[in-house]
């Protein structure tokens, strides 16, 4: 797209000039922040993600799900694991590097007590960011150390998916953009089920993650409303679930009983009643939502029969 240029035809005009220009330089300023917003949305389903994997504080009984999490976020063109292979509690983790195609990264404990790992983990994280090939990282790890690089990722700009269990310490889970308990993303029958594997060994599934209390989502998603709504207070449910991220990186339908946010609205019929709107020209559906407005005292007596 072309930059719009204006000529001043003789020395009258020099102080219209000078306003002609400046209009000029904000219409380009404009355009760039356009192209620049037009390109983070077209790369938000598409993203390039580097994905690294703390082998030290993951399970492996995860893969299956947290790479199918990570590919609703877009492309993981780098998948990095990081411990010690020489140790055998990392067994589990090997039967999954080539069916995955994970490169595993070798780092010796040198010292008892020092977590080697980690520090590779963030050496190699920097390196790649300064690359400026990727859109986002997938940090998985449970460990609060990775909280400051969640944070410098970010401050350049690109978006941090953690993954972690229920147990990773709130620094960590805050300082990600989107974050996923990994208990959550076990493909596994009931919980407490016995399973067997190609080893025949058996392996016990772990209970799910506790729920968070109820009045947490409702108080998230109303708040969310308040902050998206039109005249009416209906909000679009997109951005109310954007925001809701905002609010709580953790905040997940699936820790409700429910897969997607539009599920669990619907199932707060006390607290939101939802609608859905055609969109014009395309005729696709997007669902709406607003809060209950509780009827003022008096309200009925007043719409009564006299």
């Amino acid at each position: 797209m072309g930059v719009l240029s204006f000529t001043v035809i003789n020395s009258e005009h020099r102080s219209s000039s000078r306003r002609v220009r400046s209009i000029t330089i904000g219409l380009q300023q404009l355009r760039r922040t356009g192209q620049r917003s037009s390109i983070g949305q077209e790369q938000r389903g598409q993203q390039r993600l580097a994905l690294l994997i703390d082998a030290d504080n993951a399970p492996p009984g995860v893969v299956n799900g947290l790479l199918a999490e990570a590919a609703r976020f877009g492309s993981t063109t780098v998948k990095r694991i990081y411990g010690d292979w020489t140790s055998p509690r990392l067994g589990q983790w090997k039967r999954q590097l080539l069916k995955h195609s994970i490169q595993p990264v070798q780092q010796f404990a040198y010292t008892s007590g020092k977590n080697a790992t980690d520090s590779a983990l963030i050496i190699d994280a920097m390196d790649l960011l300064y690359t400026r090939r990727f859109d986002g990282f997938c940090l998985v790890s449970s460990d609060s150390d990775f909280t400051r690089l969640a944070q410098r990722i970010r401050e350049e700009g690109l978006t941090v998916y953690g993954f972690g269990e229920k147990k990773t310490p709130e620094p960590f889970v805050a300082a990600c953009d989107k974050f996923i308990y990994t208990e959550l993303l076990r493909m596994e029958p009931e919980s407490g089920a016995t399973v067997a594997t190609e080893t025949a060994e058996p392996v016990v599934v772990p209970e799910p993650a506790a729920k968070l209390p109820q009045l947490d989502a409702v108080t998230l998603i109303a708040r969310a409303i308040e902050e998206v709504d039109d005249e009416d207070g209906w909000a679009n449910l997109a951005p109310v679930g954007a925001y809701v991220s905002k609010l709580r990186p953790d905040f997940d339908a699936r820790l409700f009983g429910h897969s997607k946010l539009s599920s669990l609205v619907r199932s707060l019929a006390k607290h939101f009643e939802t609608k859905e709107v055609l969109t014009p020209g395309t005729g696709t559906k997007v669902l709406f939502v607003r809060r209950v407005t509780k009827a003022k005292p008096g309200a009925a007596a007043k719409s009564g029969t006299p």
